[in-house]
């Protein structure tokens, strides 16, 4: 009984697991430390051969996690490989075998520990693992840009530094891959005289309204002034 009101067993047994893995020692999780897990879980995606879709799929999960259940500090890393493990079993043929994300984890945790925050997650976001990513929309504006690889490529590694900052969160993935992509057209040069897809994106409709089309202009121009600040 908690507060008058009666706890079944199965409820039990979720608050135990609850605790047993987020709540081992004092909440510690700032936006400094979700960066470094991130930044880390970037070069990892590389190193097991995942999409990117994945690593963002895994990162978005990941959030919507912290958003809701607070995690102690030396649960942290635990959590960004248990999200990159259902990011898998979303979006890739193959995933990742558990003893191999224990192992880039210097074999802290257990296979328990990780199947156990993997239920807890699933539970959590009520099994809705879908969600548009940035590396959706990235994949989506450059579809129609094939001719500038090098851009698109550039755009994919700021889109990689935004993940990691938490800055980015306010943003609409669909715009942080515009104008990651706006973005690397200015640093390249490629967009004197030329009429790329990711500049006909950040123009203003003429059709909205006056108040809709300040917003629009405003959030482009933040959006790619914090993407200029990662570049620097």
């Amino acid at each position: 009984i908690s507060n008058g009101t009666v706890i079944s067993p199965h409820r039990i047994q979720y608050s135990t697991v609850y605790l047993e893995i987020l709540y081992v020692c004092i909440l510690q999780v700032t936006a400094e430390s979700r960066c470094k897990l991130v930044s880390w879980l970037i070069p990892v995606h590389r190193h097991l051969r995942l999409s990117f879709e994945c690593c963002s799929l895994a990162v978005n999960i990941m959030d919507r996690f912290l958003a809701s259940t607070p995690v102690a500090a030396d649960c942290f890393q635990l959590l960004g490989v248990t999200a990159l493990l259902l990011a898998c079993k979303q979006v890739e043929v193959f995933s990742p075998r558990i003893s191999q994300l224990l192992s880039l984890c210097c074999d802290v945790f257990s296979r328990e520990q990780l199947c156990n925050l993997e239920c807890l997650i699933l539970l959590r976001l009520n099994f809705r693992l879908a969600a548009p990513t940035i590396a959706f929309f990235l994949d989506f504006y450059t579809n129609h840009s094939l001719r500038q690889k090098r851009g698109n490529r550039l755009a994919l590694r700021v889109c990689e530094l935004t993940l990691a900052d938490y800055a980015f969160n306010k943003y609409t993935p669909s715009l942080t891959a515009r104008c990651a992509l706006a973005l690397a057209n200015q640093l390249l040069r490629t967009s004197q005289g030329l009429e790329e897809p990711a500049n006909q994106l950040l123009r203003i409709n003429p059709e909205e309204d006056h108040s809709h089309r300040t917003f629009s202009e405003t959030s482009n121009h933040a959006c790619i002034d914090n993407d200029s600040s990662l570049s620097v």
